[in-house]
């Protein structure tokens, strides 16, 4: 099971994730809704900071495909993880201007027909939320009729991850203000949750 961080916005929040050995970091890019926003210029000092073995994923909402493919070329990420009204054109033509980038999608998920969706989709992978930043879980058991690997995210913390991986399961888990305290990330929760991702994968 792979583990992201997401949200990251400060060298620190750089410096918790590479000790705890995450598999991949999240940049929150241009969306001035959330207060873990950076803007476009301001993502590349960030990424360089990344130890070579954690990816880096550029997190979009409804964004142009120009601003990505700029970034893009300058090798911020080579993933991106898009959390607006996108649909699979606008993912195939995104995948048609930069055949190399990996491209994960995330859903919303209230009900079965949410779960069609995802199936449906021509991202690479699917990410299963409760609503972007509620810090809430979703109902899990409509997981029950997924058909292919997914992230869960949406109201996971140190706690629950050992109930979620046992239940549904996923490819990878996806965690934000679960590693946080009073807003900004916290060191000591970070290395938790990388723990018990650890612990888990030495059982499988």
């Amino acid at each position: 099971m792979k583990l992201k961080i997401c949200g990251l916005s400060r060298p620190e929040d750089i410096a918790y994730v590479n000790e705890a050995g995450a598999d991949y970091a999240g940049f929150i890019i241009d969306y001035l809704k959330s207060r873990r926003c950076l803007m476009p210029d301001e993502v590349l000092p960030l990424t360089e900071l990344l130890s070579p073995d954690i990816e880096p994923v550029g997190v979009f909402v409804d964004e142009s495909i120009s601003v990505i493919y700029r970034l893009y070329l300058h090798h911020a990420f080579n993933i991106v993880q898009l959390h607006g009204h996108e649909d699979n054109d606008y993912i195939l033509s995104l995948r048609q201007l930069m055949p190399y980038l990996e491209i994960w999608k995330a859903f919303k998920i209230r009900t079965e027909s949410d779960i069609k969706a995802c199936m449906d989709s021509a991202a690479d992978m699917v990410i299963l939320d409760n609503g972007y930043g509620t810090g809430k879980n979703f109902d899990w058991s409509l997981v029950k009729n997924m058909n292919r690997p997914f992230i869960l995210a949406g109201g996971l913390t140190p706690d629950n991850i050992e109930d979620a991986a046992r239940l549904l399961n996923p490819w990878g888990i996806d965690i934000s203000s679960g590693v946080e305290t009073d807003g900004y990330k916290d060191r000591t929760k970070i290395l938790a949750a990388a723990e018990c991702v650890r612990r888990l994968n030495r059982k499988e």
